[in-house]
């Protein structure tokens, strides 16, 4: 698959890290070379922009400056600070992993690949980065700016997004990379990735390695990388409950498992699960939806609640494989209310900073006050 002479990967090298010397990005996590420093910053970076990252970064290391802290932190204080970075499953195998340090190797940090992988969150492409920054081990980092950036040099016709497809990069880069300074390599392709040789609207007449870029100089660069399109996110309709008493807003609890897996929300009912087998093709009116939702809360929580629409828009929100749609309802109950049945509690106003909300708590609180002050 690599075509090159060891003189010209030489010569890529130099010049890929000359230009590095000069251009290299500012950051932070690249002050020094701490793995718990490389560790953070990568888990960040994942799925989030640099810019929005630095003062997240920042902020972490303030509260958490090293793995004995993380490892002890308070859960409800770990998601406070990851609050707005979203997939929150990070910051919780970021606490599991900085347990694993402290508790199964004594402090020490496993310095190979296999051996950072072993670490609850960590992935071929953060191991990569860890052990090649850190530990200078000559490894690739493969993520999205590498497949980018090896494909177009190269012009390697595989289909990134197969799972097999990172083994073959891996293999390659590899054979590229600068023993001597592996940690400034793999950056200088982050680097490279994110400036001149960008998705879209790259600038490939001026990078410093247009003379080794084999797509540039047939002209095909729009070609690579190759990547299948992803399916369609799957519409899941939800109705959104906001539920008032003098005591609060009454907020669930959600299950740990499944998608936002143990955050505090405004409760969510799925429509399909007030569909039954003899309603029209159309699907029932709302007026009945609501009704059978009313006894549906009735029956199992024990709840005698009336609800009517909330004159906003629906709220939507994307994730990796559905696009929630939330229509957003609204009741009052008792604030004696027996709450022995339901899996939440009463939260008043004046509370909400307390507890970590996801980007789709945010959407629904955000248009029910909108709503409110029309």
């Amino acid at each position: 698959m690599i075509h090159w002479s060891q003189k010209k990967i030489s010569a890529f090298q130099q010049t890929l890290l000359a230009w590095y010397d000069q251009q290299k990005r500012d950051l932070p996590w690249r002050h020094d070379h701490d793995p718990y420093h490389v560790w953070i910053s990568e888990i960040m970076l994942q799925q989030t922009q640099v810019q929005t990252v630095i003062p997240y970064y920042n902020r972490f290391m303030k509260q958490f400056p090293n793995v004995q802290s993380l490892a002890e932190a308070n859960e409800d204080d770990l998601m406070k600070a990851w609050e707005g970075l979203g997939y929150y499953s990070r910051a919780r195998n970021l606490q599991k992993a900085a347990n694993q340090l402290v508790h199964d190797y004594g402090g020490k940090w496993p310095t190979t690949v296999e051996g950072l992988q072993s670490l609850s969150g960590i992935g071929p492409y953060t191991a990569g980065a860890i052990a090649s920054i850190a530990f200078n081990q000559p490894v690739a980092a493969i993520d999205g700016n590498a497949y980018r950036v090896f494909a177009r040099l190269l012009e390697i016709d595989e289909d990134i997004a197969k799972p097999q497809t990172r083994k073959l990069f891996e293999k390659i880069v590899n054979q590229i990379i600068s023993k001597d300074r592996p940690g400034d390599f793999n950056q200088a392709i982050m680097d490279l990735g994110a400036s001149y040789m960008t998705a879209a609207n790259y600038d490939s007449a001026n990078s410093p390695v247009k003379a080794f870029n084999q797509a540039y100089l047939d002209g095909v660069e729009a070609n690579y990388p190759v990547k299948t399109k992803k399916k369609r996110p799957v519409p899941v309709d939800y109705f959104g409950l906001i539920i008032r008493s003098a005591k609060g807003y009454l907020y669930e609890h959600r299950p740990t498992k499944g998608i936002l897996g143990e955050f505090w929300m405004f409760p969510l009912i799925k429509r399909n699960d007030l569909i039954k087998e003899d309603d029209p093709k159309n699907g029932p009116s709302d007026a009945l939806m609501m009704k059978r939702l009313v006894r549906m809360i009735q029956v199992e929580d024990g709840l005698d609640l009336k609800l009517k629409m909330v004159n906003a828009k629906p709220v939507s929100h994307t994730f990796t494989h559905q696009k929630w749609h939330i229509t957003l309802l609204e009741g009052q109950l008792p604030a004696t209310s027996d709450l022995s049945y339901f899996p939440g509690k009463w939260v008043q106003p004046a509370n909400f900073d307390r507890l970590t909300f996801s980007k789709v708590q945010d959407k629904m609180w955000t248009a029910y006050q909108k709503r409110a002050g029309d």
